[in-house]
């Protein structure tokens, strides 16, 4: 079994069940989830789907989801 880790291709995370935003657009330009393990969550781009996955902590998730909800991120936007 590989041990996931930062940089890890996303394509080696077997059994990953990547999921996106519904307001996700049709070509393919979001950024994708799957639960790695109990405490682990991998983000990959969907643009490039075997490419590296980051891999955070549930604890992380959470912390950046409640940022994200609380529109902490909305300047950095394009």
């Amino acid at each position: 079994m590989i041990k996931i880790t930062n940089g890890t291709p996303a394509c080696a995370i077997t059994g990953a069940r990547w999921t996106k935003a519904s307001a996700s657009d049709g070509i393919g330009d979001c950024v994708e989830l799957a639960r790695v393990n109990e405490t682990e969550v991998a983000v990959r781009n969907s643009r490039f789907p075997d490419g590296p996955a980051l891999v955070f902590t549930r604890a992380e998730i959470i912390a950046f989801l409640d940022g994200a909800s609380h529109g902490e991120f909305t300047s950095m936007t394009v």
